[in-house]
């Protein structure tokens, strides 16, 4: 059968992240691509102009339409806004247990806040139990935690906070490394750094492609290190030429076709 990701996250305008950087990770992977969208953002590479709120209801519309008809083999959330939306999401993957990626995305590329500080509690309260593995960059990781460290240090705190599995990625800090801890050992999976303004949409397809991994039934650390690769590699390939801000990050090498 053909492996099925869902994806439930926000649309990015500008192609670069979200559901559009989802769905391109998905394809890339070899993987057919579900998705159920949480909200709409008004967006570029430079900034994040407005937001729109989807009814709880209707995301729980759509969750039950693709599962009912095609199903799910595994699911990442992304970009989930605002508590009502976890809620409705969580109270569903409850019913619904699959492999689950939880991106907790905070922040854009842009520096754009993605969710609001009332909706953190809930998104680790209800969303980190449910979850097969945790995947902040350095920066969210230190920010979930309120408190500093090394990757190291917040995966484990992650983990106390009630995520089975952590990815602390890693794009940001002095070291290149992705560092999985699963609750009973370490793992740091070193990654290629590129110095490249194009970085739009690499949390969104390192954690995508874990799920499409996860629903071709790899295993965890071997789905971390094919991640890895892949976002560093969608990096490299990254489109400078669009947009001002940070070009979106290219998972099919379509620069070095052309």
């Amino acid at each position: 059968m053909t492996p099925r990701a869902l994806t439930i996250a926000t649309s990015d305008s500008g192609g670069g992240a979200g559901i559009q950087a989802d769905l391109k990770a998905f394809a890339a992977a070899g993987v057919h691509g579900l998705s159920a969208l949480v909200a709409l953002t008004a967006q570029n590479t430079v900034a994040v102009t407005a937001v729109h709120e989807l009814p709880p209801g209707f995301v729980r519309e759509q969750l039950e339409a693709v599962w009912d008809d095609i199903g799910v083999d595994a699911a990442k959330t992304g970009m989930l806004f605002s508590k009502p939306l976890i809620d409705v999401v969580a109270d569903f993957l409850e019913e619904h247990r699959v492999p689950l990626v939880v991106d907790p995305v905070l922040v854009a590329s842009s520096g754009a806040k993605l969710l609001r500080d009332d909706a953190v509690e809930t998104l680790v309260g209800r969303l980190f139990p449910l979850a097969t593995v945790v995947t902040p960059n350095l920066n969210e990781a230190v920010a979930l935690v309120r408190a500093e460290g090394t990757r190291r240090e917040l995966a484990e705190r992650l983990h106390e906070l009630g995520a089975p599995a952590v990815i602390v990625t890693g794009g940001h800090g002095a070291s290149a490394v992705d560092h999985l801890f699963d609750g009973a050992g370490h793992l740091e999976i070193p990654v290629a750094r590129h110095d490249v303004r194009a970085t739009h949409g690499a949390g969104c397809t390192h954690s995508a492609t874990l799920a499409a991994e996860l629903a071709k039934g790899a295993r965890l650390e071997d789905a971390a290190r094919t991640a890895a690769r892949v976002a560093s590699d969608a990096v490299r390939d990254g489109l400078v030429d669009v947009g001002a801000g940070e070009g979106p990050v290219d998972v099919f090498g379509l620069r070095g076709a052309a």
